[in-house]
């Protein structure tokens, strides 16, 4: 699959997952494609732990309710970045989220070349201190945290996919709106 069809074809998938195995060999390469993408100031801010382990894939799970995206994936990726991020040169600019974003972009369209099917978590892990109970079964030190969620596994169903604008109502050549 090229890069136009990986991006047409990836979407946040909520369904459950196949009892299927990820190969170690695909997380790495789905992995390494997040090492990969840019980073401001090439800090490459972010680490990644990648979960199949299948008791701490347990206590994961245990910091969530019943969603069949977590309680059926056979492993996950959690995004790490600085608890307390330094800023880059003078001026204060920190760019670790941009920096995550990117890698879990890239993250994302690699698991959807593969075959297999992810959904970004962020906002959640920020509730019940889901973050935390996951930065503590991964051994997290109290300098990181936990920005992002991924579950990966083989989907066992395709869902609709939502619709996006039209080119004409969100992008424009040379001025705003027109």
């Amino acid at each position: 699959m090229d890069v136009f069809e990986a991006i047409k074809e990836r979407y946040s998938y909520r369904g459950s997952f196949k009892n299927i195995t990820v190969p170690v060999d695909h997380l790495e390469k789905i992995v390494q494609a997040g090492l990969d993408a840019p980073s401001g100031g090439n800090r490459q801010t972010t680490q990644f732990v990648i979960i199949n382990d299948p008791g701490v894939i347990a206590e994961v799970k245990s910091a969530f309710g019943d969603h069949p995206y977590i309680t059926t994936a056979p492993a996950f990726i959690a995004a790490i970045v600085d608890s307390e991020p330094k800023p880059y040169r003078e001026g204060g600019f920190i760019f670790v989220l941009e920096d995550c974003s990117a890698a879990i972009e890239n993250i994302l369209l690699s698991i959807t070349d593969l075959g297999y099917a992810s959904v970004w978590l962020d906002g959640v892990l920020r509730m019940d201190g889901r973050a935390a109970k996951i930065g503590e079964a991964i051994g997290l030190p109290a300098s990181k945290k936990v920005q992002i969620l991924l579950p990966v596994g083989v989907p066992q169903e395709t869902l609709p996919r939502r619709e996006k604008l039209p080119f004409k109502e969100r992008a424009w050549f040379n001025r705003y709106g027109q």
